[in-house]
C-alpha cells in the first residue's frame, strides 16, 4: 500500500462524499486506502458514505474525539508507506495526490509535505507558515494591542510568517492541517498528534516535532481546494472560519488550544507572556472602543458585545491557566 488517507467525519457526509469522489477520480498512479474516522456523528452518515464507497475503512470513535485523537486512530489502523491527513472539506484536483508523492520521493531529506491550497473560487489560501520566536504572532488578532504589534513588526521589517502563494518548492516550519502528507516510518521517532488537543493548533505542535526529524516542504504544482471551516463549522454552527474573532464560542477553543501549543512548543516563559497580553487587552479593549465610540459613533469597528465575549473567553484562560502551566496530560475540549 502506497498511501493511507485519513479523513475525520463529524456530521459532514456531504463534504466526505465529495472529497472521496475526487480522490478516486484524480488518483491513478499509486495504490491507496481511505480510512474514515467518525467522531460519533449520531446520524446516518456511515450508511450514506459506505453505500457510495464500500471499499473504505470506517472506524467509529464512539465519542467526539476531535482532530488529534481521531487522526491518531486512523494512523494506527493504516497500512501505507505514506500517511495523508486530509480534511473532509477538501477536493483533490488534477492528479494532486500522484504529483505530491512524486515530488515527495524526489526530496530525500523530506519527512512531511503540503500543497498549494485554494479557496473554492481558485484564489490562493494559506498553506503553511514559519515559526516566530515564542509564537508571539498569535497576538496579532488582539483588537488593539494586535494593531500595535503588527505596526512594530512592519517597522522592524519582520518577515510575514504565513505562506499563501507557494513558489515552486518551499521549505516551511509547519503545514496547514487540511493536507499533511508524512512518511509513516518517521512517526516512530516524532510521535503522533498530541492527544491533549481537541481541535486547532495540534498540527503546528506536531510539525514542530516532525521538523526535528527532517524538512517540511510545500509544493506549488499539486493544488487542492479547501473550503475552510466546512468541518469545524458543523460543530460550532458557524458559516465561516474567521480565526481573528476572539469573542465567539469557536474562538474559546482556538484560544485555549493556541495557549496549549505555546506552552508545549516554547515553554513557560512565552506561555506566561502570551497570557499576560491576552489579559491586559481587556482594559485596552474597553478604553479603545470607548474612544472609537466617541469619535466614530456607529462606525466603530467593534461593539460592546464583542468585549463581553472577549472577557468571557479570557475567563477560560484563567480557568485552564495552571493546568496548562504544569503541562500534565489532559483533554482540552472546552465545549
Amino acid at each position: 500500500m502506497d498511501l493511507s488517507i485519513i479523513i475525520i467525519n463529524y456530521k459532514s457526509a456531504h463534504h466526505v462524499l465529495a472529497c472521496i469522489e475526487s480522490i478516486y477520480k484524480q488518483t491513478q498512479k499509486y495504490s491507496f486506502e481511505i480510512i474514515v474516522v467518525d467522531n460519533n456523528s449520531g446520524d446516518d452518515n456511515e450508511t450514506k458514505i459506505r453505500a457510495a464507497f464500500p471499499a473504505i475503512t470506517w472506524i467509529q470513535s464512539g465519542y467526539n474525539a476531535g482532530f488529534a485523537r481521531a487522526n491518531n486512530t486512523g494512523i494506527n489502523a493504516s497500512r501505507g508507506e505514506y500517511i495523508l491527513v486530509l480534511n473532509a472539506d477538501t477536493i483533490i484536483t488534477d492528479n494532486a495526490l500522484d504529483k505530491t508523492i512524486d515530488l515527495f520521493k524526489s526530496k530525500e531529506d523530506a519527512v512531511a509535505c503540503g500543497v498549494q491550497l485554494l479557496n473554492p473560487d481558485g484564489t490562493h489560501q494559506i498553506s503553511g507558515a514559519y515559526f516566530k520566536r515564542g509564537g508571539l504572532n498569535v497576538l496579532l488578532p488582539l483588537p488593539y494591542l494586535g494593531r500595535l504589534i503588527r505596526f512594530m513588526g512592519y517597522k522592524l521589517k519582520t518577515k510575514i510568517p504565513s505562506v499563501t502563494e507557494v513558489v515552486a518548492v518551499q521549505e516551511v516550519d509547519w503545514i496547514v492541517g487540511a493536507f499533511i502528507m508524512v512518511k509513516k516510518n518517521v512517526l516512530e521517532r516524532s510521535g503522533l498528534f498530541d492527544e491533549d488537543f481537541f481541535m486547532y493548533s495540534e498540527e503546528i505542535e506536531w510539525c514542530s516535532r516532525l521538523r526535528k526529524q527532517g524538512k517540511l516542504y510545500l509544493f506549488e504544482e499539486p493544488k487542492v481546494i479547501h473550503i475552510g471551516g466546512g468541518t469545524s463549522g458543523e460543530y460550532y454552527n458557524t458559516d465561516n472560519d474567521n480565526s481573528k474573532n476572539l469573542w465567539s464560542k469557536k474562538a474559546t477553543q482556538i484560544i485555549i488550544s493556541m495557549l496549549l501549543r505555546i506552552r508545549k512548543q516554547f515553554g513557560i516563559f512565552y506561555y506566561l507572556l502570551v497570557c499576560f497580553f491576552f489579559i491586559i487587552e481587556i482594559p485596552v479593549f474597553v478604553i479603545g472602543l470607548l474612544i472609537e465610540k466617541i469619535f466614530k459613533g456607529r462606525k466603530a469597528k467593534y461593539k460592546w458585545k464583542n468585549i463581553s465575549g472577549y472577557i468571557s473567553n479570557t475567563g477560560y484562560i484563567i480557568k485552564y491557566f495552571f493546568r496548562i502551566l504544569v503541562n500534565n496530560p489532559f483533554f482540552y475540549k472546552v465545549y
